[in-house]
């Protein structure tokens, strides 16, 4: 039984929450709030993106990623001396992105909650996955990642690009609107 205690002033808090002007307070069993739609749009942005990850990585598990990545890094190591990312076997590489992606759906609570540690969390991933989709989309104008690493157009992972750009852009946009939404102190 939920029965409504009025809106609450700007600058309150209530149950360990910062409310927005007209924002109401509703009390049932344990301290529930009423919160606006933009946390619930934080939450589809970051539900969007994992899904949208979770298609890239089957994407590029059936076009071939790794024999264009894996040489790639072999020739940055080789040019440079020292290159940060590892090689990979298939099937590691595959268990791992099913284990990231599996993580961070298990994270979407916190994001529908608006836990505000995460928001540092969703602006990484947010933007990683915005450089990942273009650089599936430069690799796939220029035909090579570097000049010795060379594969017919499109590249490996290019065809989940656009949603892997447009989940990223929507993710950035509602983390921009919803900065001063409701978050725990």
């Amino acid at each position: 039984m939920e029965e409504s205690c009025g809106v609450i002033s700007e600058g309150l808090t209530a149950g360990g929450y910062l409310l927005a002007r007209g924002e109401q307070m509703t009390a049932s069993a344990g301290p529930a709030l009423t919160r606006d739609s933009g946390t619930s749009k934080l939450g589809i942005a970051w539900i969007a993106l994992c899904l949208a990850l979770a298609l890239h990585v089957t994407d590029e598990a059936s076009t071939g990623f790794l024999s264009v990545y894996n040489p790639t890094v072999l020739a940055l190591r080789a040019k440079i001396g020292f290159w940060p990312m590892p090689t990979f076997e298939f099937w590691e590489w595959l268990t791992g992105l099913i284990v990231a992606v599996l993580v961070l759906l298990a994270l979407s609570p916190l994001v529908f909650k608006g836990m505000r540690w995460i928001r540092p969390v969703f602006y990484i991933f947010a933007v990683i996955m915005l450089l990942n989709g273009l650089g599936h989309t430069a690799g796939t104008i220029l035909g090579h990642t570097v000049s010795s690493v060379r594969f017919p157009r499109p590249m490996p992972g290019f065809y989940s690009s656009p949603l892997l750009l447009a989940t990223s852009v929507y993710a950035l946009l509602q983390l921009r609107r919803t900065r001063k939404a409701l978050t725990p102190l």
